[in-house]
């Protein structure tokens, strides 16, 4: 199976069950979604000094090599991770190699691996995290410390993903892939790419800001961040569809040709989609648009429920997953269409319609997929690539009969596979 027909869970451990241990006893439920990878986001502990909030975020880390004692011990992570591969779960974690908490180990043991301000103290470089400092990775001892450190996790782990990626010179990244692959064959990398604004800010500051272009030397997989503003400005209604569409376009003149995105439409730094959307039939199109589209398809945990609030990274907030998911049926289905080889191996459309819809394909020899995506829920007639006849339409289990090149829409997502 490619990493286009993955759908990977994103955890926050501390916000679901606060354990490695109630993170493992949902292992079957998360399985059973049909997910194929979960990424845990960093398990390791956290500073004290300039902590943010009651419990500090997971990315002010002190120490690379050590486990959270919130989340367990070591034994219980690695149970974690044993009984995820026994049920076919890949496991990634996060890595944050930016930045430190300003009294992590290293600060200790290696203060010349850190940026320093013109007046000799630590700092960083961008104002609001005011909890970390960073990382100087002119320093190429640095770079074996951090290497050595994947290599240990890749015993344990299947990929990280690796925050801010964009910002940590492209040679480290080149370097530390080679390593690690040494230890854990067929590693996933997922890089953290940022928006075009942030890469050029920080180019204006001389900062090491690298591109999503630069970035597939290194990773198999990048955010889709280039067309976020554009995907929220879309949202609250600043722009219309077919900017967005355009947007998504660029990507496949502007990538290699078998690149892959995070598609995604929430995250643990990002509104939650019932948030954008409050409308629960707009909210299904936008999810079966996500897992349509080219490339990896992102679950952050609760939004199966529909839930509409994003949970702190500083304090304990813990995710309300209760009662049955709202949208469990329709990601199980999402899920098994997007293992089809159609959605790895195919040739891809894409188009705005009136409407607010969106009109998609992927074509694979004689099989075909269609997807008719309305983001506003509205009801419509809907001019399709389809012979004229009549089609099961995959989420509702219903028929729809093309007639005259056309599919009536009630507004929900429709969804074709032919051939």
């Amino acid at each position: 199976m490619q990493l286009r027909n993955m759908t990977l869970y994103s955890v926050f451990v501390r916000n679901f069950g606060g354990t490695f241990a109630a993170v493992e006893n949902d292992l079957p439920r998360i399985r059973d979604l049909g997910v194929d990878a979960i990424w845990l986001l960093p398990i390791h502990p956290i500073g004290t000094v300039k902590r943010k909030g009651t419990l500090g975020s997971p990315y002010a880390i002190s120490d690379y090599r050590a486990i959270n004692p919130e989340f367990g011990t070591m034994d219980d992570f690695t149970h974690l991770c044993d009984a995820a591969h026994a049920l076919g779960l890949k496991v990634l974690i996060d890595v944050v190699y930016h930045h430190t908490s300003p009294d992590s180990v290293l600060v200790k043991t290696h203060p010349e691996y850190f940026y320093r301000k013109p007046d000799g103290s630590f700092g960083n470089h961008v104002g609001d995290w005011s909890d970390i400092i960073d990382l100087d990775f002119d320093n190429h001892d640095l770079w074996d410390e951090l290497i050595n450190t994947l290599c240990f996790w890749a015993q344990y782990v299947d990929g990280f993903r690796c925050d801010v990626a964009s910002m940590v010179p492209l040679d480290f990244w080149k370097k530390a892939r080679a390593r690690v692959e040494t230890v854990r064959p067929g590693c996933i990398w997922l890089a953290e790419s940022v928006e075009h604004g942030f890469i050029r800010y920080n180019r204006m500051q001389g900062l090491v800001a690298l591109s999503d272009s630069e970035l597939y030397q290194a990773f198999d997989i990048c955010y889709d961040y280039d067309i976020y503003e554009d995907y929220v400005a879309y949202a609250k209604g600043e722009i219309p569809l077919s900017a967005y569409v355009k947007a998504l376009e660029r990507q496949e003149s502007t990538y290699p040709a078998d690149y892959v995105k995070l598609r995604n439409t929430e995250n643990h730094d990002r509104p939650r989609t019932a948030e954008l959307f409050p409308d629960r039939t707009v909210r299904e199109n936008w999810l079966a648009w996500n897992f349509f589209q080219k490339g990896i398809a992102l679950l952050y945990c609760g939004q199966e429920w529909g839930v509409e609030r994003t949970p702190s990274l500083f304090d304990p907030d813990p995710v309300p997953c209760e009662g049955e998911p709202m949208h469990e049926a329709l990601l199980k289905k999402l899920i098994v269409m997007k293992k089809d080889p159609l959605f790895s191996d195919g040739v891809y459309t894409l188009e705005a319609r009136e409407n607010d819809v969106i009109v998609s394909t992927w074509s694979l020899g004689d099989h075909k997929a269609v997807g008719v995506f309305s983001m506003r829920a509205e009801a419509a007639s809907v001019e399709v690539p389809l012979a004229d006849g009549t089609y099961s339409e995959l989420l509702s289990g219903t028929e729809q009969t093309v007639r005259s090149g056309t599919v009536p829409s009630s507004g929900s997502p429709l969804i074709f596979l032919v051939g």
